[in-house]
């Protein structure tokens, strides 16, 4: 079924393994759309045409990002900096893990690092049991995999630092700006999302949203701040082809 042809949506409502399916395609999509229906319509059932159209517009749309609560998306056998592949499950035994995604490009990201080298330290010198993972998935040159090998040795990272080469995780974890960061408790479910602390200026920082959601996870209970906003510089993604 199609509604609203009119104003420039396509919204299907179709039957697919004894459910009720919809999905939706928005935009310039719809006259392509049209355009397929009339050759497609020639050569197969229109319930079929339906379910083909359908399970495009699915393909389609990006992962929904976790919600505070959540069960954190899983990457697996991500390259880093140090050639080794990283998986999340690599840290099950960690009470808390903290990701950030970062880059090489963004000056927000590099005014970070020190911060990042310090909070490694304390965790560090800590028996609590806290791992940092920073993941660079912005699509730059600036960011490939030697660069980061370049900045990593430079700065004397002794977090993992990895590269999430197709922009998977940073998709499924909705990030948007760099640095961005997110807390994940020992049964990996997102308690925080946001910036690291409040003030960009590292002078002027009066609260570690980090810390705080650290210190939650060490006891099984989300912070007083949930979610704030990431300040940055955008992700660049890589545009994705039909």
């Amino acid at each position: 079924m199609v509604d609203a042809v009119a104003t420039g949506r396509i919204d299907f409502r179709y039957q697919a393994g004894g459910a009720r399916e919809s999905a939706a395609l928005t935009g310039n999509q719809t006259k392509h759309v049209l355009k397929a229906m009339k050759m497609l319509r020639m050569s197969y059932p229109m319930g079929m045409v339906w379910g083909l159209l359908a399970m495009q517009a699915n393909a389609q749309q990006p992962p929904t990002p976790p919600e505070i609560g959540d069960v954190a998306p899983e990457w697996h056998d991500l390259v880093g900096t140090d050639d080794k592949k990283h998986s999340l499950t690599d840290l099950a035994d960690a009470t808390a893990i903290v990701v950030v995604f970062t880059s090489n490009s963004c000056p927000y990201s590099v005014d970070y690092e020190d911060r990042l080298i310090a909070l490694q330290k304390k965790y560090a010198d800590s028996a609590a049991g806290i791992k940092l993972v920073a993941i660079n998935s912005n699509s730059f040159s600036g960011d490939k995999l030697d660069k980061m090998k370049e900045r990593a040795a430079m700065k004397h990272f002794e977090f993992p630092y990895i590269r999430d080469d197709s922009q998977t995780v940073a998709r499924a974890y909705g990030a948007i700006y760099t640095p961005e960061f997110y807390v994940l408790d020992k049964e990996r479910k997102l308690i925080y999302r946001g910036a690291m602390d409040d003030s960009t200026d590292a002078r002027k920082v009066k609260v570690s949203y980090i810390d705080l959601a650290v210190k939650a996870a060490i006891v099984g209970k989300l912070p007083d701040v949930t979610r704030t906003g990431a300040r940055g510089c955008t992700i660049r993604f890589s545009r994705r082809r039909r």
